[in-house]
């Protein structure tokens, strides 16, 4: 249900990356439904634009841009016709086939901290030039940072973007600026269309739960991170993974 924003209430402003559809079409919504006004961003413009067009049919406050993440001057320029930025959620993110390492070429790995490292990086700093105190930066990291067959150069990519939240999160504790990350396992989204049936199966197998998140737990959890209430959280990585994260269930 919407929350309506009073008039003595100052309007709070959230950027989320990746917004077209998934884990970052939910987190954008669910800001939206908090009240925050939503600026929802993705390549895939016309996508983008459709489900924010549709946001707004239901009252809520939600523009979208087209905005590649490695491109810092489009970044820069669409910020700075806001007002604010009290909210900036890294969402845009790519996965690709999982190879050996031995297997693995520089130029996927260049296309995965392109995307998922630098891309993240250059939103954060170009928000937090333009964020007050009491702003937010959520970085949407992944369980499988923590190691993982065949996926080297997409363990790198949110293994640093994990580092940059704990440097972040200490320079800028001073200007009363949380960051920290949500790390999703496995989560129901068209990423999982590239497995089979058979895949599927056996990969929901081992999560504790027998089954995939729906994005909407994800955007609960950035829910929380982007507001008031997590003041006293800052450096932080929460995982939203059934409890994977501390144990695989066994075969």
């Amino acid at each position: 249900m919407t929350t309506p924003t009073s008039s003595s209430t100052p309007v709070r402003h959230a950027v989320v990356t990746g917004a077209a559809r998934g884990i970052g079409l939910a987190i954008a919504t669910q800001l939206a439904r908090d009240g925050l006004h939503v600026l929802a961003t993705d390549r895939d413009g016309d996508v983008v634009q459709a489900e924010a067009a549709r946001l707004c049919e239901q009252g809520l406050q939600v523009r979208a841009a087209t905005l590649d993440v490695q491109d810092r001057a489009v970044v820069a320029a669409l910020f700075a016709t806001l007002p604010t930025i009290d909210v900036v959620v890294n969402n845009a993110g790519i996965a690709s086939d999982m190879l050996p390492f031995r297997e693995l070429d520089a130029a996927r790995l260049r296309t995965m901290i392109g995307v998922n490292t630098l891309g993240s990086f250059i939103v954060a700093q170009e928000a937090v030039r333009r964020m007050p105190e009491g702003g937010r930066v959520v970085q949407i990291a992944s369980r499988g940072y923590l190691g993982g067959t065949g996926a080297s150069h997409y363990v790198a990519s949110k293994g640093a973007v994990v580092g940059m939240v704990r440097a972040m999160a200490i320079e800028l504790r001073w200007r009363g600026i949380t960051v920290n990350a949500v790390a999703p396992g496995m989560v129901d989204t068209r990423m999982l269309s590239g497995y089979s049936p058979e895949m599927r199966r056996a990969l929901e197998k081992r999560e504790p739960a027998g089954a995939a998140a729906n994005p909407q737990t994800i955007a609960d959890a950035v829910s929380f991170l982007a507001s008031p209430r997590a003041a006293f959280c800052n450096g932080q990585v929460l995982f939203v993974d059934g409890g994977k994260s501390v144990g695989m269930p066994p075969l």
